[in-house]
């Protein structure tokens, strides 16, 4: 999980809103995601305390009712058997994506008119009764801006090497490289590229990172959208030993539209000639494949390097 350091502080006392950008890894904190949290703070017995939290992701469109209150009443339906039985402090409750709209919107509209009740049902009716929506209304507009700002502009992306050999199929093309981290890990890298904003030769045409498959010794991982929502996904190595044959059997298996479809791209997965892709694939394959033994060869590692090879660009 990754947060963005320095987070501001919003005061309304005895109320404090945190905003910060968050990244979960799939498979290591939970799906693959990003967004913006927002807590409603305070002091609760002296210490400084989560009221509420608000996560407004990608994905994560969902807040949480006392997230550090260990004798919050969970609530349930009758109909249901009431409430679940659950070892997780708080109680999660998730947007609606379609009938709540944008959740930093969402949240904001919520905290200004709803906030007093919803203190009450986090277990802190004594917060509750002491706040003023006068000093919460006054400050919910920079907290709004700022939520939004770093939305924008602290989302994690990278940027990657486009391979030693790429493979031009039609619409996409494939690069592969052996790469390696400056701590060490590494292997073979997957690139699956396209021209976006023209042809290869347009003024405007950048070529984008669509899909990265980092097929790395200690922690093999892909990247749905690297230039773009940058959803990255650890592999399961109990049930996925070999994720190079992994990854070319999704493309045997022609996900690949899908898979570009889910990186942000359906115009370019509409696009996709399929057939000029399976005639290029035994080719990389072969190609791929021996990287990796060449990796093997050099280090004892799949794909991997004498030396590190450090990406073009990044930024958290």
């Amino acid at each position: 999980m990754e947060t963005v350091a320095n987070t501001p502080h919003f005061e309304a006392a005895p109320l404090t809103f945190s905003v910060w950008q968050e990244l979960w890894d799939g498979n290591i904190q939970d799906h693959p995601d990003q967004g913006v949290c927002i807590a409603v703070k305070a002091e609760v017995n002296n210490k400084p305390t989560t009221l509420l939290h608000f996560n407004c992701f990608d994905f994560e469109r969902s807040y949480i009712y006392g997230p550090e209150n260990p004798d919050l009443k969970k609530e349930g339906p009758m109909m249901l058997g009431g409430p679940a039985k659950s070892d997780r402090m708080g109680q999660l409750y998730r947007m609606d994506p379609i009938a709540d709209g944008n959740p930093i919107g969402w949240t904001v509209r919520t905290l200004s008119t709803k906030l007093d009740k919803m203190l009450v049902r986090a277990g802190y009716p004594q917060i509750a009764e002491q706040m003023s929506y006068e000093k919460v209304n006054n400050v919910l507009p920079e907290v709004e801006a700022y939520a939004r700002e770093i939305h924008a502009t602290k989302r994690n992306t990278v940027k990657h090497n486009r391979g030693t050999h790429v493979y031009e199929c039609g619409q996409v093309k494939v690069g592969l490289e052996m790469r390696r981290l400056p701590v060490g890990d590494g292997g073979l890298a997957i690139h699956v590229l396209a021209d976006i904003g023209g042809g290869p030769k347009g003024r405007h045409t950048e070529e984008t990172e669509l899909l990265a498959f980092d097929l790395f010794w200690d922690g093999p991982h892909y990247h749905y959208g690297p230039r773009n929502k940058n959803h990255r996904i650890y592999w399961d190595r109990t049930l996925v030993d070999n994720p190079l044959e992994w990854v070319l059997g999704q493309f045997e298996d022609r996900k690949l539209g899908q898979m570009i479809e889910r990186a942000g791209y359906p115009g370019i997965a509409a696009e996709l000639d399929m057939e000029k892709f399976m005639s290029m694939l035994p080719e990389i394959k072969n190609k791929a494949r021996e990287l990796s033994d060449e990796g093997l060869r050099l280090t004892g590692k799949p794909g991997l390097p004498l030396e590190p090879t450090p990406n073009l660009a990044g930024r958290p």
